[in-house]
């Protein structure tokens, strides 16, 4: 059977793509003061204008205490005019553009948002070395509103779509793992308790937006680390949101932002780097045990493709697969297994051009060493080192 295209336009949910090409939510460290810069914008446009069919904003907090840190920007009033002067100038360049919402739950910074971090279960934060603290049911119910309120506000923004952020131990990722969520409530236990929470989310925002926007999942296919998720309850769980029905697409993830983030990107791991770029104490922290939380793995092309297929053979809902996309043949081959779509992050970052280049013939692999070094640079405004630094702009917060 013939497979399709992936440069040829594509709908997801309610809205047209020039074609099935995502730009993968990816930290920009682009908001010192927690709004829209130029910086941010022309990040976007850049792979807006070198071909993707929607380009994804990360991360946007539904909530202060929500944020991995107190500059990343959270979904308000305030942000509303910076965050719709980026949904226009991504669509004057051609392409749709998604939010990607969420709350980090443990993965925030509570020393450095002043707000302490909530989870599905209390524990010690290995990111600011404080206590975490288990999310009381107001606490859930609270944020299930945040979801809603901060839904509205990027529908008012203009994105075509909405990323709810299901993986990488995130808040409502907490509840999915079993080894960091250890309640004994109806939101712990079985695995039909510990989904309870983040479905509550998914519905509640589908039931806000309706069908004016696309509402899509990043879900972690597995944690990666011993007792956290795997396939045996992230496939059931993914079973469960397509018979909700409230998702227009799943992107399939892996790895734990709070223990194992290497098992997402694999290739180099420049423990010393970021640990010269981190503030106080987790530098520290780095410093000392960098090399256990920070495992090595090596880059192959398409990585995540045997687990991806699993989701495959039991989900009849689309896909979009994500990880180790560095080459034209990688496109076509997802598309011949049966994705939907396709998630590119640090191929385009090198080259935001890249796309372009493939379908005019003049590219068939991306320039990506996969060297991570870009990793560090998220607390100085993402890019790739091996690229000349862009000349600094008169930078303004977008707030009006």
């Amino acid at each position: 059977m013939q497979h399709p295209d992936v440069f040829a336009p594509a709908s997801l949910g309610p809205v047209r793509l020039r074609n099935r090409v995502v730009k993968a939510a990816t930290f920009e460290g682009m908001t010192p003061d927690a709004l829209v810069t130029d910086a941010l914008v022309d990040y976007h446009v850049a792979v807006a204008r070198g071909g993707v069919g929607m380009t994804t904003v990360a991360y946007l907090s539904v909530a202060p205490e929500g944020r991995t840190d107190r500059h990343q920007i959270y979904l308000r009033e305030s942000a509303l005019p910076g965050l719709r002067h980026l949904t226009d100038a991504v669509h004057e360049a051609g392409a749709a553009v998604c939010a990607q919402i969420g709350h980090a739950g443990a993965v925030a910074n509570g020393r450095s948002n002043g707000l302490p971090a909530l989870a599905a279960s209390r524990m010690p934060s290995p990111l600011s070395m404080q206590m975490v603290r288990s999310a009381t049911e107001a606490d859930l119910m609270r944020v299930v509103r945040q979801y809603v309120d901060g839904a509205r506000i990027a529908v008012r923004a203009g994105f075509d779509a909405l990323e709810l952020h299901l993986g990488h131990n995130y808040l409502l990722s907490s509840f999915l793992s079993p080894n960091l969520n250890r309640r004994r409530d109806r939101f712990g236990g079985s695995l039909e308790n510990r989904a309870r929470f983040p479905r509550q989310v998914v519905r509640a925002v589908r039931d806000a937006v309706g069908a004016e926007v696309a509402v899509t999942a990043k879900l972690s296919m597995r944690d990666g680390v011993r007792g956290g998720l795997e396939l045996e309850d992230s496939i059931p769980f993914a079973q469960l949101l397509e018979a909700d029905g409230c998702l227009d697409a799943l992107q399939l993830s892996a790895g734990s932002s709070l223990t194992n983030p290497m098992y997402l990107f694999r290739g180099g791991v420049p423990v010393r780097e970021l640990a010269a770029q981190m503030p106080f104490p987790l530098n520290v922290g780095v410093r000392i045990s960098g090399s256990r939380f920070f495992r090595s793995y090596p880059f192959g092309e398409a990585y995540l493709l045997e687990p991806a297929r699993r989701f495959r053979q039991a989900l009849s809902m689309p896909l979009t697969y994500l990880g180790g996309v560095n080459r034209r043949e990688t496109l076509e081959r997802v598309m011949a297994e049966g994705f939907e779509y396709v998630a590119m992050a640090r191929a385009l970052l090198k080259e935001p051009d890249l796309l372009l280049r493939m379908q005019r013939g003049e590219a068939t692999t991306g320039t990506c060493s996969h060297c991570n070094q870009c990793m560090p640079t998220i607390y100085t405004g993402t890019r790739c080192v091996e690229l000349p630094r862009p000349a600094p702009r008169h930078e303004e917060a977008r707030a009006s």
